[in-house]
């Protein structure tokens, strides 16, 4: 019988955030490994794929962070403030690139822009043409989360860090329009991410998995939680290929991999910034411990990790065997779904339409924590912090 991962907040225990992507680091694809002109990471093209998916009901969406093959995700997200007014926009953040009591102001000022619909993934990675020891970059991650908290709550930033020294800033420009500030989604798996988030995060986000390595890794998050005196929510980062049929989906999925040469896969993943990673490694091993047809248990197919770095598997199956699927994973405590797939736009009008409409959907924001889907966050009530 499946066991229950961690304990499992008592409010809108039903309802989950589900979340789409925007692929504003040239990843998307018709044929995995086939570059199509028609499918370049263009602000057009990404615009229009966040624009379908705010349509389609998604309560989030990732704007990833990539310097080799991305567009910038800060400008990308202002750009996309006025242009939507219901989903939430789940900007990445490489914690150093800015100077942080300048991005406090910048993420602030989002999220004024989006009426409290910023939520922000910080990300602890090296930055472009850099190789940075482990344990340095997640001290800097700490200590730029710590600032961002100090601005976004106090009158002023006084911080004497390892890193970072900032004495007497005051802290009016950069009130943001949630109380506390957006909430801060984090991904890792070494031992310094989950001491950063189980600290200083609210949402842990994990890459796919089988159900029982997932449940162990939620485990280990909530018990660096509990030191701190925190209970945080869970999320899942994975690709999806739904269809009427289970025939139809499996025949898609070997489609999408079937003009794949090995030698390019390689050269895709090896040009991420995170293609050293911890993380990394684990979704390879997954990916080589899955059965012929590319299968690491019953439903997840991790031949998408052939082409691509970090998320590296997809839910695949009919629209039953999905929802399964995502009331399995709901069970274990996960709450948060940021889903994708080749192409992107496609592939969020099949979610979208045959899975999304039978779900019972929130947004997570920084106020009352979960608020049914398409409900603006507000500047104003005292709802728990978490």
């Amino acid at each position: 019988m499946l066991q229950q991962a961690v304990p499992i907040r008592a409010d809108g225990l039903a309802a989950i955030e589900v979340a789409w992507f925007a692929p504003l680091c040239s990843d998307d694809f018709r044929h995995l490994g086939v570059p199509d002109g028609a499918l370049r990471s263009s602000y057009a093209n990404t615009r229009d794929i966040l624009l379908r998916a705010e349509a389609l009901g998604f309560g989030n969406i990732l704007c990833p962070s990539s310097y080799q093959v991305g567009q910038d995700t800060l400008s990308f997200a202002a750009a996309m403030a006025p242009q939507t007014s219901r989903i939430n926009l789940l900007t990445a953040v490489r914690c150093g690139e800015m100077q942080p009591a300048m991005l406090a102001r910048t993420l602030a000022t989002l999220d004024h822009m989006l009426q409290g619909r910023l939520t922000v993934n910080i990300i602890s990675s090296d930055f472009p043409g850099e190789v940075e020891d482990s344990a340095r970059r997640y001290r800097r991650s700490h200590e730029v989360v710590e600032i961002l908290k100090q601005a976004w709550t106090q009158d002023r930033i006084d911080y004497d860090g390892e890193i970072y020294h900032l004495k007497g800033l005051s802290a009016d420009p950069v009130r943001p329009w949630q109380t506390g500030g957006p909430l801060l989604y984090f991904g890792g798996y070494s031992p310094d991410a989950l001491e950063l988030c189980g600290r200083h995060c609210d949402v842990y986000l994990m890459w796919p998995a089988p159900e029982a390595t997932l449940a162990a890794q939620m485990q280990a998050v909530h018990a660096r939680a509990a030191a701190h005196g925190r209970t945080l929510d869970y999320g899942l980062r994975v690709h999806v290929i739904v269809r009427d049929t289970e025939a139809e989906a499996r025949e898609y999925a070997q489609d999408l991999v079937s003009q794949l040469d090995d030698d390019i896969g390689r050269q895709i993943r090896a040009r991420a910034l995170d293609a050293t990673s911890l993380g990394v490694a684990l979704q390879a091993q997954v990916r080589s411990q899955a059965d012929a047809d590319g299968y690491a248990e019953p439903g997840l197919w991790t031949g998408i990790g052939r082409a691509r770095s970090g998320c590296g598997a997809a839910l695949v199956g009919s629209v039953d065997q999905v929802m399964t699927k995502l009331e399995r994973y709901q069970r274990l405590g996960i709450r948060a779904f940021v889903l994708s797939g080749y192409p992107h736009r496609g592939e969020c009008d099949q979610f979208g339409s045959k899975v999304l409409p039978q779900l019972q959907t929130c947004q997570f924001n920084h106020v009352y924590g979960r608020v049914p889907a398409g409900v603006p966050a507000t500047p104003l009530g005292t709802g728990p912090r978490r």
